[in-house]
């Protein structure tokens, strides 16, 4: 089940969301201080491609630098990429069958938002982080 809703997310919203975070990835690693973000930004792009079977859980391991890590990326790129979660999932919510994926836009509003000291793991091990 999960395959075949992360192959319609990927042609209604996956596609163009990936796009999005691979831009502003490619923008925040133009300077040595935001390479860290880009990466995140990477990271975050391949989840949002492919996200059902995955979950973001919290690392016990970040610390101060990720919250003002979080805070940079929320004024540089955070708010940009929740407005398309936030678009894309009140229009695929429109249509009964769009609602699953509309849901999953919405789970990945926070992880859009304050994404370091998160890590992207399979949804049977969600206590694999470090």
């Amino acid at each position: 089940m999960k395959t075949l809703l992360n192959l319609i997310w990927l042609v209604f919203s996956g596609f163009w969301l990936f796009l999005g975070y691979m831009a502003a990835g490619l923008l925040l690693c133009i300077t040595i201080i935001g390479i860290p973000f880009g990466i995140a930004a990477f990271r975050i792009g391949l989840y949002a491609l492919w996200p059902f079977g995955h979950t973001v859980v919290d690392r016990r391991d970040a610390g101060a630098a990720s919250c003002l890590g979080n805070v940079l990326w929320l004024v540089l790129a955070g708010w940009w990429l929740a407005i398309g979660h936030i678009a894309t999932g009140i229009v695929l919510c429109v249509t009964i069958i769009g609602i699953p994926l509309g849901i999953a836009n919405f789970k990945l509003i926070p992880v859009s938002l304050l994404p370091l000291g998160k890590e992207i793991v399979p949804a049977d091990q969600p206590f694999a982080a470090r």
